[in-house]
């Protein structure tokens, strides 16, 4: 069964006075299965961010449905939604969404702190992740006090210490250098062998390159998807290259 599964999903907008509608997504269809890495690609405007929010349940499709491990998310209710999302998603955002009053410790710890987690059992799911990911050094440093690609390493901690069914991650890449990018790229590989679903929306076609597979958004529905194969991450770049500059363009796919 697929992890995640969306089903012909629509959404229109209406604006403030109803004057007109504006259709973000027109029919989107595709299955995420357990341990896939799926990167998400489009022009401005495509329907990426607008996808993401309903997959993440912070939106609703004006038609359609989203399951993830087949639940229908319609389905949750609204004084649910949020203990669902800590339990079943991990985010991962581009400004890294860290407290600056909080200690990274304590910034990974909040989904657990909000789930009535004790300390014990946080501070046990920490260690393990912390180590993995480089980090252990920085815990009771500020995020004022660390690197951008330390904070994102701390933002990816705290997406994995709930143990998700699935990562979602926003542009990660976009507010590091390109030596964080690269590490952080890295990770999110070693993260997906271990075992962990990880679905990311990116504009960089270095970041997607790492995904095994690349969907492609145009004008709200999906244009085409590249799957990896046994090819490398500089034969992808080219592959995801040459359909980008189809989507922008027109013309055809070979």
């Amino acid at each position: 069964m697929a992890l995640l599964d969306v089903k012909n999903v629509k959404k229109i907008y209406t604006t403030r006075f109803g004057g007109s509608k504006v259709q973000a997504l027109k029919d989107v269809s595709f299955s995420v299965e357990p341990q896939e890495y799926v990167a998400i690609m489009g022009e401005s405007g495509s329907g990426k961010t607008t996808l993401l929010n309903i997959l993440a349940a912070l939106d609703k499709p004006t038609s359609g449905k989203v399951y993830l491990k087949g639940r229908d998310l319609s389905q949750v209710k609204e004084k649910e939604m949020a203990a669902f999302r800590r339990q079943n998603l991990g985010f991962v955002f581009q400004e890294f969404n860290l407290l600056d009053t909080f200690s990274v410790e304590d910034n990974i710890y909040l989904p657990l702190v909000l789930a009535g987690k004790k300390y014990e059992e946080m501070h046990k799911r920490l260690l393990p992740i912390a180590e993995h990911l480089g980090i252990m050094d920085i815990l009771k440093k500020y995020p004022y006090e660390v690197s951008g690609g330390q904070k994102q390493r701390a933002a990816v901690a705290r997406a994995l210490i709930i143990k998700p069914q699935l990562i979602l991650a926003d542009e990660p890449t976009g507010a590091l250098d390109s030596r964080a990018s690269d590490e952080l790229l890295n990770l999110f590989t070693q993260i997906n062998q271990s075992g962990q679903t990880v679905l990311m929306v990116t504009h960089s076609v270095k970041a997607a390159s790492s995904a095994k597979r690349v969907l492609f958004i145009k004008d709200g529905q999906v244009f085409h998807q590249i799957y990896r194969g046994c090819q490398t991450n500089e034969e992808m770049y080219q592959k995801i290259t040459a359909a980008l500059t189809v989507l922008t363009t027109g013309g055809e796919l070979k």
